[in-house]
């Protein structure tokens, strides 16, 4: 990787970037390029280690017709991503060392690192602890009933007890079924304009505060995943200021969209927890720059046309997230790309516990997954250029700025001058 400057862990610095064997060999201005070596141009850009997304949905096993793990994964290194952590809420969910070793197999041909979390309880229903240990053995470093929040607070407290014992991450949907039951969007000013019926900030509020209270008595590591209210972000901010071990992710969707959208009645626009107002979309913002929050995830969800083209009440939450991600991180977040980076890259790898392959500095002897990144290049969002199976972005036709040029992943270049080579 020829021409580029270098942003890491570490800072930033000028450098050219060779790969061999699928590590970093050598890192400096105007080295030698070896006999036979492919030339990536990096001039003008940045070159970084891969991002690494807490949050995708590859719907692998159960549902193939919106994404695959292989399809999924081309998406994540179109986006710049070199590790994606798959999500338990598939068909079977991923409750047992059976069907993570099925996932594992699976990604294992995929064309960027899959990480796998498993459920917290059987079948993702909130009753039964599901063996967190015999999923821990294969390599499982977070857990989650991501799609349905743990409702039962004896029972989290006893999985955070039993992952504090493996060592793992217990990761939390944050959503009171009871206060949220019957909502299809944010509960506020245009869902009662629209006539659609809404979910409080509360009913993730209430969840948030129970966990961080759980967190506290048991002293085991609590993530919160895409955390949407200014409430929430509070409340985590303050549990961080007590140090306590809480860490927090963001999706794109809800620091560049607000329930406004929903005036349409698109159910493209529809997703959970649901696209917020102003002033928790400041939130968000805020949280990211002083550190409240610790990392974006995509929450990336696809679903086929005919699923979200029944009326808004009935179709399912979700967006796609993988290949538009930095952009709008870039575009909208006004931080400097070092913290975007750290947001996408080395912060997410270290919850997700892949810092053994992922998000370290860029120096010799470790992995090669890393991406290339121009920073001023302008694009325009177009679906039906998306490499996922589904089309559900909510950008379609935004004009974004910044885009990944290479990808490589393991010392293979499986993205070059922005075109997917498997």
């Amino acid at each position: 990787m020829r021409g580029g400057t270098v942003i890491d862990p570490t800072g930033r610095r000028p450098a050219d970037v060779v790969v061999a064997g699928g590590v970093v060999t050598a890192v400096g201005q105007g080295l030698d390029v070896p006999a036979g070596a492919v030339e990536l141009d990096a001039s003008g850009c940045v070159v970084a280690p891969g991002l690494v997304d807490l949050h995708t949905h590859l719907r692998e096993p159960g549902r193939e017709e919106a994404e695959t793990i292989e399809t999924g994964a081309r998406a994540a290194a179109l986006g710049g991503y070199t590790a994606v952590v798959a999500m338990p809420n598939t068909e079977p969910a991923i409750d047992s060392a059976a069907v993570v070793a099925q996932v594992q197999e699976l990604g294992r041909a995929a064309c960027v690192e899959v990480a796998v979390a498993g459920a917290i309880t059987v079948g993702r229903q909130g009753g039964q602890l599901a063996p967190l240990a015999e999923m821990a053995a294969l390599g499982v470093r977070l857990f989650t009933d991501d799609g349905s929040g743990v409702q039962d607070a004896r029972l989290m407290r006893r999985a955070l007890e039993y992952a504090s014992g493996l060592g793992v991450t217990l990761a939390q949907h944050c959503e009171d079924e009871a206060l949220a039951a019957g909502g299809h969007m944010h509960e506020g000013a245009w869902s009662s304009r629209l006539g659609i019926a809404g979910q409080p900030a509360e009913a993730e509020e209430l969840m948030v505060m129970r966990d961080i209270a759980l967190c506290r008595l048991t002293g085991a590591p609590v993530h919160f995943l895409h955390l949407s209210t200014a409430g929430s972000l509070a409340m985590v901010r303050g549990a961080k200021a007590g140090g306590l071990p809480v860490t927090a992710e963001a999706a794109p969707h809800h620091f560049t969209l607000t329930d406004e959208a929903v005036a349409a009645f698109d159910p493209v626009f529809k997703v959970n927890p649901p696209l917020r107002g102003p002033g928790d979309v400041a939130a968000v913002k805020a949280a990211l720059a002083d550190g409240t929050v610790d990392a974006i995830a995509t929450d990336h969800a696809p679903h086929p046309a005919e699923a979200k083209e029944r009326p808004f009440d009935q179709a399912p939450p979700g967006m796609l997230g993988l290949e538009t991600a930095l952009a709008l991180a870039l575009s909208e977040l006004d931080l400097p790309i070092e913290s975007v980076l750290a947001l996408l890259s080395w912060q997410p790898a270290r919850i997700a516990g892949l810092r053994d392959s992922q998000g370290g500095p860029i120096e010799p002897g470790r992995p090669a997954n890393l991406c290339v990144v121009d920073p001023a290049a302008r694009w325009v969002v177009d679906p039906a250029a998306s490499a996922s199976r589904s089309r559900n972005t909510p950008y379609a036709g935004r004009a974004l700025t910044g885009r990944v040029r290479h990808t490589v992943a393991a010392g293979e270049a499986v993205v070059v001058d922005g075109e997917a080579r498997r």
